[in-house]
């Protein structure tokens, strides 16, 4: 059970405080909710697409939130919660569990930096920092910047002017420019009639050693995994990075990309401007994707794709000449 250092977690539960449902009679008590392949047997999962039953036959959980047709791919040691819609129902459990991560509240421990904890930083003016912040030796800080309570960022790196950075980890020679934000809320909701019910996001953004995000980058904090750049991964101006995206090492991603939610990108990836990655897919290693492409479908290692919807390069060229 490790402890989510940005949010704070209720709990435990027992079963029948969180479900009204009299057929769940177990008294076991529930410490989180947690992906698949995250979950200890004090936590509760969920399944709702058969896309990810690899990972159910092996989850840990005690109780999962899935559906009737999904239930027989759980093993033995984890216990259905069947339900009508899983999303939604998961929604309501994570906020239970994380009443204060549907929003993002201002952060009230901001303050200007104390020099005396942060000697070997170099801060612009308007700085402010959080509480329990820890940045590294030789790192700059642009003017106007907000660095809110629990951050990790590691030694020699660049963060611009007015940038906002929020439950994340950043780790050693980053370059973060002007204008980004890390670590917001994503884009996710349970659509209703009248009032849409928003979709508390709790995990967090780690950007590895050496990457850089160009200016006015968005990347979005995890909803319950994190979302990950990887190592000497650039993106250029304008980026934008979903919540649970996990984009491997050494990629270059050019201006207006963006990502859709919970897509793996492999090693290596290229991908020209203004292309578009829809969500859940696997991107393989060494891949190429043409500027403006639409990616709706999984790419296997080593393709070159463009157009949309995005197809192999030589078939995009025989699509031009018809």
């Amino acid at each position: 059970m490790k402890k989510n250092i940005f949010f704070e977690r209720k709990g435990p539960f027992l079963l029948n405080e969180i479900f009204s449902d009299s057929q769940l009679k177990n008294k076991k008590k529930i410490f989180d909710v947690k992906n698949l392949n995250t979950a200890s047997n004090v936590d509760l999962t969920f399944l709702e697409s058969i896309d990810y039953v690899d990972l159910a036959k092996t989850t840990k959980a005690s109780f999962c939130l899935t559906t009737e047709k999904l239930k027989n791919y759980l093993p033995k040691n984890c216990e259905p919660i069947l339900v009508k819609n899983v999303l939604f129902d998961l929604c309501k459990v994570t906020r239970k569990f994380y009443p204060k991560a549907d929003l993002d509240i201002p952060d009230k421990s901001l303050k200007k930096p104390n020099k005396l904890k942060y000697v070997k930083v170099k801060f612009s003016n308007n700085v402010v920092v959080g509480k329990n912040c820890r940045i590294g030796k030789n790192t700059i800080i642009g003017s106007n910047t907000i660095i809110e309570h629990d951050v990790f960022i590691g030694d020699n790196c660049i963060i611009g002017s007015h940038v906002v950075i929020r439950n994340s980890f950043v780790g050693n020679n980053v370059i973060i420019q002007d204008g980004c934000k890390v670590g917001l809320k994503g884009f996710g909701f349970i659509p209703l009639n009248g009032k849409n019910l928003r979709f508390p996001h709790i995990g967090k953004v780690i950007i590895k050693d050496n990457a850089e995000l160009g200016a006015n980058c968005t990347i979005d904090r995890g909803s319950l995994n994190d979302t990950i750049i990887g190592e000497n991964t650039f993106l250029d101006n304008q980026v934008h990075v979903a919540h649970n995206v996990k984009i491997g090492n050494n990629c270059m991603i050019a201006g207006q990309v963006g990502f859709a939610g919970s897509s793996n990108i492999g090693n290596n990836v290229l991908i020209g401007g203004q292309a578009g990655v829809s969500g859940h897919l696997k991107i393989g290693n060494n891949v190429k994707i043409g500027g403006g492409s639409g990616v709706v479908k999984d790419i296997k290692d080593g393709t070159v794709v463009m157009g949309y919807p995005a197809m192999p390069l030589k078939n995009f060229i025989r699509s031009l000449k018809k």
